[in-house]
C-alpha cells in the first residue's frame, strides 16, 4: 500500500504551503548534508575497524582478588 502520484503532489504542495519555498529548499539541502556526513562516518568507522582488525594486541588479565 504505496503511495501514489497524486498523493505525494498533494502531500508536497502542503508542505510548500506550510514551511514555505525557501526553507523547504533549505531543509532538503540540509537532509542531504546529514545524509552525506552519516555515510562518511560509516565509511571512516568501516576503514578503522578493518585496520584494527589487523592488528594484534597483547593483553594481560589482572584479577581483582590478586590486589586485595
Amino acid at each position: 500500500m504505496g503511495f501514489g502520484i497524486t498523493e505525494l503532489i498533494i502531500i508536497l504542495a502542503i508542505a510548500l504551503l506550510f514551511f514555505g519555498g525557501k526553507r523547504l529548499r533549505n531543509l532538503g539541502s540540509d537532509l542531504g548534508s546529514g545524509i552525506k556526513g552519516f555515510k562518511k562516518a560509516m565509511k571512516d568507522s568501516d576503514t578503522e575497524a578493518s585496520k584494527t582488525d589487523d592488528e594484534v594486541v597483547d593483553a594481560e588479565i589482572v584479577d581483582d582478588k590478586e590486589k586485595n
